[in-house]
């Protein structure tokens, strides 16, 4: 296995791609960024390591590094470039991934079989719709550029999450492996002491959230619009390894009485004892991280946990999930700070400053905390129009809302608004808990 580099992007990451009289020449920067930042993160795999899809959840990288560009030349080349031509017509039945309105697809938990095209291919694949992107982002005529725009930067947004489940996938298969492979040797584990959990208070009122108007955000987070809050209380971090552990030593995944229904039919179908990538040796917890198969540090966030582990760890804790507009409440003051993908960490850390009294810590990057909130509609939501409508609608239902980014989303992706979503037996995103509560809990 090759020793990662460092993985760092080129250039200003941060800037806003959707403001108001960006050229394109920024454009074409973001672009290249954006894109580059995607091959950096496959700069410690093998050729092997690309083809390998161990779930049905899960995609190789290949097909990741594919999908993307196909995102590109469907929704932007062919209706954008006239005259344009595909690279190979077959890619647009292989790598679509669920746009039904885009054409048919290949069945996705077979992705795995896909041999060809080769690792080479699909590089070169990418290479010729960069070239035609770029060319299209330089040379489109005004008025046609003005209706390209917000479609690009959705696409640049979209690979970006990409990006992160190229990251979860990979953990997944390399987990998979007896050999126990390392995707990074060059990152320590935290060792800092998280500091004591308070509890912040939250005051009842009438609260506005959602996306602004200005500004890139997908069509789920808007419109922006008044909820009303009872008074609540915020963890102020994430909980930890450590007092997790204590949630399983006490015969967490054994008792009903914590658990829904579903969760408890979950535990048992799939034999849980622990989070997902947890094992036991020797009277030892250890984790498979990207690093390895680590000790389990007690003073990280806790992290691989479903929905339904989620929930029951709340109610052993006497707690409860908050719901995703108290988490943005809570986020509203915040500076977008954190541990994220660009760090090169690609595990959660232990927070490493002193507690500040009125402020939770830890709300962006490390882990993605899961909310109560079903994923569903906002008042006034209007999906996109055509195939790009099922990007984010066509999901809501029987999912849940988590919010806060983690350590393998990149920086400048994430926003204070941004409902991540998925259904609530899954595990294998870097998925954590930050517990809530009500003055009368």
């Amino acid at each position: 296995m090759n020793q990662a580099r460092t993985i760092e992007p080129s250039g200003d990451m941060s800037f806003d791609a959707a403001a108001p009289g960006i050229s394109r020449e920024k454009m074409v920067s973001r672009y290249r960024q954006v894109r580059a930042f995607t091959e950096r993160l496959c700069e410690p795999l093998e050729p092997e390591d690309y083809v390998i899809q161990t779930m049905a959840d899960a995609s190789p990288t290949k097909w990741h590094l594919a999908h993307t560009s196909w995102f590109f030349e469907t929704f932007i080349l062919g209706p954008g470039s006239n005259g344009y031509r595909p690279v190979e017509p077959r890619y647009g039945y292989l790598f679509n991934s669920y746009y039904n309105g885009a054409g048919p697809m290949h069945c996705r938990d077979r992705r795995g079989l896909l041999s060809r095209p080769t690792v080479r291919e699909t590089f070169h694949y990418r290479e010729a719709i960069d070239r035609a992107m770029l060319a299209l982002i330089e040379n489109a005529p005004v008025d046609q550029w003005r209706k390209l725009m917000p479609i690009v930067v959705l696409g640049l947004n979209h690979e970006q999450q990409h990006q992160e489940l190229l990251l979860t996938d990979i953990k997944h298969a390399f987990a998979q492996n007896p050999l126990c492979p390392v995707y990074r040797t060059d990152v320590m584990s935290s060792t800092a002491e998280s500091p004591a959990l308070r509890w912040l208070d939250y005051a009842e009122g009438v609260y506005r959230i959602g996306a602004e108007d200005e500004g890139f955000a997908f069509d789920n987070e808007r419109p922006r619009h008044r909820v009303f809050i009872p008074e609540f209380q915020l963890a102020s971090r994430p909980s930890t390894n450590g007092e997790y552990l204590e949630f399983v030593e006490d015969g967490g995944y054994r008792r009903p009485d914590l658990w829904l229904s579903e969760g408890w039919s979950a535990v048992n179908a799939n034999q849980w004892t622990a989070p997902l990538y947890w094992e036991k040796r020797d009277g030892r917890w250890f984790s498979f991280t990207l690093q390895g198969l680590q000790t389990v540090q007690a003073n990280e966030p806790v992290c691989h946990l479903s929905y339904f582990e989620a929930d029951a760890f709340a109610r052993w804790s006497g707690a409860l999930l908050p719901t995703e507009a108290q988490w943005e409440i809570a986020s509203a003051d915040l500076t977008l700070e954190g541990n994220f993908a660009e760090d090169g960490n690609f595990q959660p850390r232990a927070c490493a400053r002193p507690a500040r009294r009125a402020e939770p810590e830890q709300m962006f990057g490390d882990v993605w905390e899961w909310t109560s909130s079903s994923y569903s509609p906002y008042p006034g939501y209007r999906p996109l129009a055509g195939a790009l409508g099922e990007y984010n609608g066509k999901f809501m239902c029987n999912q849940y809302v988590l919010r806060g980014g983690s350590c393998a989303t990149p920086r400048s992706h994430i926003r204070r608004s941004y409902r991540n979503f998925f259904p609530p037996d899954k595990r294998w995103q870097f998925s954590g808990v930050r517990l809530a509560g009500s003055h009368d809990t």
